[in-house]
């Protein structure tokens, strides 16, 4: 019977800790919801009313991603992105890093755009295996896609090995093509089907690793890289 009582004292405080914060989260809710665009009778604006062209698409991308806290470069030509992967590697190393550790996927884009890297690279694999990718600072792919309405990249497994090297490195860096950025998930899924199925694996990423306890405490990396970066080529 006092295991009983001191259980549903425990899942009373359990749920008032819920109550309590969910409460809280109203005026957030609300702050929300105001920056939502509307129509005048207050139907939410579909995103194509919000979109006009392929510049836009990007940009609205890009400030999608940012809000999530990831960091988007946009550059004009593969020489650009090279630079970019150099600054971010040099930077990293200077402030967080100790050594550069990079794992790559198995694109020939990505390997060929790592070996004009301007920066001594300490360790580098092709899609190392489950018992080593752990060792590797950071991890460099391509994405299959973009969805401007969320800032969301969609790795197809199907199409490049990258699964271990996107999720398991502190830092993931994503190369992704202006063309392939869509607006909506939908759209991103049509653009991946072949022979009218989609891949069965199947990665969506929003933002570096997020997760909340049941107090709502947010932590940052916990499942996955603490920091990621997308660089758009033409």
């Amino acid at each position: 019977m006092q295991t009983r009582t001191n259980d549903s004292v425990a899942r009373e405080a359990i749920f008032d800790s819920i109550r309590s914060n969910l409460a809280s989260s109203r005026s957030l809710d609300a702050r929300e919801d105001s920056l939502k665009p509307r129509h005048e009778a207050g139907a939410i604006f579909s995103i194509r009313e919000t979109i006009t062209n392929a510049s836009s698409l990007v940009e609205y991308f890009k400030t999608n991603l940012e809000g999530v806290d990831a960091r988007c470069i946009v550059v004009e030509k593969d020489t650009e992105l090279v630079q970019a992967l150099t600054d971010i590697a040099n930077e990293l190393r200077e402030t967080k890093l100790k050594s550069l550790r990079i794992a790559v996927s198995d694109s020939a884009l990505v390997k060929r755009l790592v070996g004009m890297m301007h920066v001594n690279i300490d360790e580098l694999s092709v899609t190392p295996s489950a018992a080593d990718v752990f060792r590797f600072d950071i991890g460099i792919s391509e994405a299959q896609a973009g969805i401007a309405e969320t800032g969301t990249l969609l790795l197809d497994s199907s199409r490049e090995r990258h699964r271990l090297v996107s999720l398991v490195p502190p830092v993931h860096i994503a190369i992704l093509e202006a063309s392939q950025i869509v607006a909506t998930l939908g759209e991103a899924l049509s653009m991946m089907q072949r022979d009218k199925q989609v891949s069965p694996i199947v990665t969506l990423v929003t933002g570096p690793s997020r997760t909340a306890d049941i107090e709502l405490t947010l932590a940052i990396g916990v499942h996955g890289p603490q920091e990621l970066y997308v660089l758009i080529r033409p």
